[in-house]
Parts: C-alpha cells; structure tokens; sequence
C-alpha cells in the first residue's frame, strides 16, 4: 500500500480489529493488557493514514493501554495491526516522538515517554523549592566534600587569587527516589568559615547560606551545554553510556555583587527540562 493513499478512498478497506488484534496484547516489558480492542479512529477519515494511526495510538496512551516505561508493539506488529507499510507507521511515530509522548531507543524499542521534570531557573533558583512546587520528593546526597586549592579556571570564576582555598561539595540529587542530577559547588573558604562542619546538618545551600551566614544570593549567570555522559556520571545518574545530559555553569552572588559560589551541575537529559522565568517583580527600567 503506498503510504500516501488516504483513509476512505475505493482501494482501502476501513481498519478494522481482526481476531487475532482481539484479546490480550503482550507488550515488551512483559506486561500483558487484557481486553485491548481498537477503538474507532477519532480524526477525519480524509486525513493521512499516518495521522489516524498516530491518532490510535496517541489515545491508547492517554488512556492508560500503555504506561510510561512500557514498550509498545514492534514495527511489524503495529504495520499489521494497522494494515499499512513500515514507511506510514514510521512517520506516525516520529509525529508521536516529536510530541514526547514516545522514546525510540536504539536496539531496544519504543517506549512510552515519561513527562519530563522541569527545573526552574531564574535570579533566584532553588533546587527543592523547584521539585516541591511539582509536587515531587527531592533528595540530596553528599558525595565528596572537601577544601581544596583554586586552580586557574576555578579562581577566575569565583574572582579571587589562584591557590587560595575553595570549597568543594559534591552532591547526587534525586526526585521521587530516581536520580536525576550531580552537582558540583565550589565557595571561596574566606566567605564561608565552618562551612564544612555545617555542611552536615543542611540539604539546602541556600537555607544553609542563609541560616548561618545571613546571606541572601541570586543568580548572575548560567551557561547550558549538551554533553554526552562519562562513566563515572552514567553510573551514579543511571544512564547508559554515551546518553545525553545538560550541563549548567552557574554564578551566584550576594546583593553586593561580590561571588559567592560557583556551580556546575549535570542533569539527565532523558528526564529534565530546564525552564527559564522572568522575575516580573525586578525593576524592568
């Protein structure tokens, strides 16, 4: 069937469930539905058969036939469910990826996409609020602090001398158990004594900074880049290797001007998106 006959016309006949679509449908996960019949495409019988069948299987998801993380039907399978060549049913899921309803992971299937994490970025970010506005569970977990001396690149970031002491934190962060981002915070140990003690009893640095050291922050700069992940971060991220993640540079400083942190932070790209707003309250003049 050549791909750009229409839906309705003499030479096709409407598609149907046969017997052997009626019943149980065992999808890639192992999971099995019960009692899947094809319901009546919804979009006009004159429009392309790719968009019927986008359509169809855009509605099975909605309506919970198939869940985030499972694997839908093989190409071939879906061809002969719907009746159609290989070429239609590839631009019905390309038209079902390019909406994010769907991933195709090489060698491994299509799945069913999970609505992406947002995280907020503005003049004043903060990680937590950002997932609890979300309704989502965020967890830090400290993996390395230490002091450490400023190497050229660091020293030039946090404007101060190379070799003076600086800071480190490292810390994985998860939402709803799930990791999503490491990050890495460097401070001038000048601004900040006892930090390293203090560091124990804080998942916030931003309470921790305003708490202990009366220090209000806001951001000044954040630079974004793709990457592909490394081996160390694709095992603590629980990614495979050579997957997508976003990197973030970030300066923060007080309301004099003066930097107080400099932080870069990777997150997953398969499950975050990174949303800038405006402050509409900051004078626009």
């Amino acid at each position: 069937m050549a791909s750009g006959r229409r839906a309705g016309s003499s030479s096709r006949r409407p598609w149907s469930a046969s017997p052997a679509h009626q019943g149980a449908v065992t999808i890639g996960l192992g999971r099995r539905i019960g009692n899947v019949l094809p319901s009546v495409l919804e979009v006009s019988e004159a429009a392309p058969l790719y968009l019927q069948i986008a359509s169809e299987l855009r509605r099975n998801i909605q309506n919970a036939v198939y869940r985030v993380g499972d694997r839908l039907p093989t190409e071939s399978e879906l061809s002969a469910r719907f009746g159609v060549n290989r070429h239609t049913l590839r631009r019905a899921v390309e038209l079902l990826r390019h909406e994010g309803l769907i991933r195709v992971d090489r060698g491994r299937g299509t799945f069913v996409a999970a609505a992406p994490i947002s995280y907020a970025i503005g003049r004043r970010v903060r990680y937590n609020q950002s997932f609890k506005a979300q309704g989502y569970r965020s967890q830090t977990q400290r993996l390395r602090i230490a002091e450490i001396p400023a190497d050229d690149g660091l020293a030039n970031q946090l404007q101060i001398a190379a070799g003076e002491p600086v800071i480190l934190l490292e810390r994985l962060g998860r939402v709803d158990a799930m990791p999503i981002s490491l990050s890495s915070s460097y401070f001038p140990s000048n601004l900040f004594p006892g930090l390293l003690a203090h560091c124990d009893r804080y998942d916030s640095i931003s309470q921790m900074l305003e708490q202990e050291y009366g220090c209000d922050h806001m951001r000044y700069r954040t630079r974004i880049s793709a990457h592909i992940v490394d081996s160390r971060d694709a095992r603590l991220l629980d990614l495979p290797l050579n997957a997508p993640i976003l990197k973030t540079e970030a300066i923060n400083v007080n309301p004099q001007g003066q930097v107080i942190e400099y932080g870069v932070t990777r997150f997953r790209g398969d499950r975050m998106e990174l949303v800038f707003e405006n402050d509409l309250s900051a004078d626009c003049s």
